[in-house]
């Protein structure tokens, strides 16, 4: 009989500042509850709204170099105005673990030390319709200086590139569009044949004899 591997997927979701990864992955989450996302942790100031514990750990740099010291980082990177941001290890391999899918929404930096480690891992890219859009939506956001936005519009021009090294790429033009390509990818990825742990021929072989013997058995020619 077949069976299936009990380890859960490793989905990393990565693309430039403004591409709309996190919007997606929280579509996918009120989606699909049986997802996990792995909490990020950094060392910037939290925004009006954010908690603790939810949408990032809001750590000290001296407490997230720790991490790093201590080999607890799974991956991480240094980004936006000196600030830390990277994944704890221990959450996302005790959910694996647990046959648990979990999505990382990490940045592209990070989502290439991930694939040095765990490249088993699935890893979509997601692309903003337009280079004019992804501008438009990073000042949208309102949450930086012109100064930061022009740094995050450059970074995001050459992050774009990197886009040949990841598994999939998904087009964020419209969320709900771009929500059911990323559950169709992890659907897909599901029936993949290296999913199947093992494959019992003998019980095959003799399943298959006893179907014939039964069916055969009153034939008359």
């Amino acid at each position: 009989m077949v069976k299936e591997k009990v380890r859960g997927n490793l989905i990393v979701i990565s693309g430039p500042s403004g591409c709309g990864k996190g919007t997606i992955c929280a579509e996918l989450l009120k989606n699909n509850p049986e997802l996990f996302l792995s909490v990020s942790m950094t060392t910037r100031e939290p925004r009006d709204g954010e908690i603790n514990g939810v949408n990032y750990y809001f750590v000290t740099k001296d407490e997230f170099l720790d991490k790093i010291d201590d080999g607890d980082m799974l991956e991480y990177a240094v980004v936006y105005n000196g600030n830390y941001y990277g994944t704890p290890k221990d959450q996302v391999e005790k959910k694996l673990e647990q046959g648990i899918d979990v999505i990382l929404e990490i940045e592209i930096e990070g989502a290439a030390k991930v694939n040095e480690t765990m490249p088993e891992g699935i890893f979509i890219f997601i692309m903003p319709p337009s280079m004019r859009e992804l501008k438009r939506r990073l000042i949208k956001r309102n949450t930086e200086t012109k100064e930061q936005i022009i740094e995050r519009f450059k970074r995001a021009y050459r992050e774009i590139n990197e886009v040949s090294k990841y598994n999939y790429i998904v087009i964020n033009d419209e969320v709900k569009n771009a929500v059911s390509k990323v559950e169709s990818i992890i659907k897909a990825e599901k029936c993949r044949v290296n999913r199947i742990e093992d494959f019992d021929l003998n019980t095959k072989e003799e399943m298959l004899h006893e179907l014939l013997t039964e069916d055969l058995k009153d034939y008359d020619k």
